[in-house]
């Protein structure tokens, strides 16, 4: 029977277009998502000028996407729909590290360094020690674990934003556990900085009274063999944006503490253990 589209059916008028041939999931995905932006245009009432409004900010969102900018990655970003996708992914149990984003400024191939080593080449920044373990869930050393960081440097910009500016491979390296299991090298204290705004994201921040700030952090994503991969970051104790991260990534058990050390060389000392998930 024919059905034609009104304001109360239009769910069941758009969703029993779709035809056996479809991909299964791809169907239920799609009838969910018309379900719930149904849903959401008659909860307020969308109105014409409305949608008009919103039609533009999308356009103008993939218009200033390039192979160095993901705008719609942004936009995600901040309506918290990327950690929700990552903690749906990315369930562990009880005494595992958490993940978190994996942010737009990672690069593979950076150098493999040796313990001890620095991140820091331009010589910016207040350096720290960062060290710590990477265990199982039973509390054993895992050997042959790959520790690839990278932050941004004390203007705020990782080394990617600013070529020819940056050295390459700045505040970036890769390390790899032994048999104890533990890490260790100098970088420097990241510092809190702001996502791009200059863009369709930044204006509706903006509109809604929210800042662009995301609170310090170091990046890591840790793999092992046998082991689930840990994309993840450790946050600087009382940086004034943790209750405030304009993408949500914030939790509290990355929350690691930053102290002050006595020593003239190394003014911060940070010390953080990462307990991985065997895979399967």
């Amino acid at each position: 029977m024919t059905q034609y589209f009104t304001e109360d059916n239009s769910v069941e008028a758009v969703n029993t277009r779709i035809g056996p041939q479809a991909d299964a999931r791809l169907a239920t995905i799609m009838a969910s998502l018309v379900k719930h932006l149904h849903a959401f245009a008659k909860e307020v009432e969308l109105t014409q000028a409305e949608w008009e409004v919103g039609i533009d900010f999308l356009t103008r969102t993939g218009q200033i996407c390039s192979g160095e900018r993901q705008e719609f990655i942004l936009l995600s970003d901040t309506l918290g729909l990327s950690m929700l996708v990552d903690a749906i992914n990315n369930r562990r149990p009880e005494g595992a590290t958490e993940n978190t984003v994996f942010g737009p400024f990672h690069v593979d191939g950076a150098p493999v360094r040796q313990m001890g080593d620095t991140i820091s080449l331009d010589g910016k920044g207040e350096p720290c020690r960062y060290s710590g373990h990477v265990r199982n869930l039973d509390g054993k050393p895992i050997e042959g674990a790959r520790i690839d960081v990278w932050c941004d440097n004390a203007d705020g910009f990782y080394d990617v934003q600013q070529p020819g500016i940056q050295p390459k491979w700045n505040n970036r390296g890769v390390f790899v556990t032994g048999a104890d299991g533990t890490y260790d090298f100098i970088g420097i204290k990241p510092v809190s900085y702001p996502i791009p705004d200059d863009g369709p994201v930044g204006k509706m921040l903006a509109a809604l009274g929210r800042h662009p700030y995301r609170p310090a952090h170091m990046h890591y994503l840790v793999t092992a063999p046998g082991y689930q991969k840990l994309v993840t970051h450790t946050f600087v104790g009382g940086d004034p944006y943790l209750e405030s991260d304009t993408v949500f990534g914030v939790k509290k058990s990355l929350v690691a503490p930053f102290v002050r050390t006595p020593d003239s060389d190394i003014a911060w000392q940070s010390t953080f253990d990462f307990v991985l998930v065997r895979e399967g």
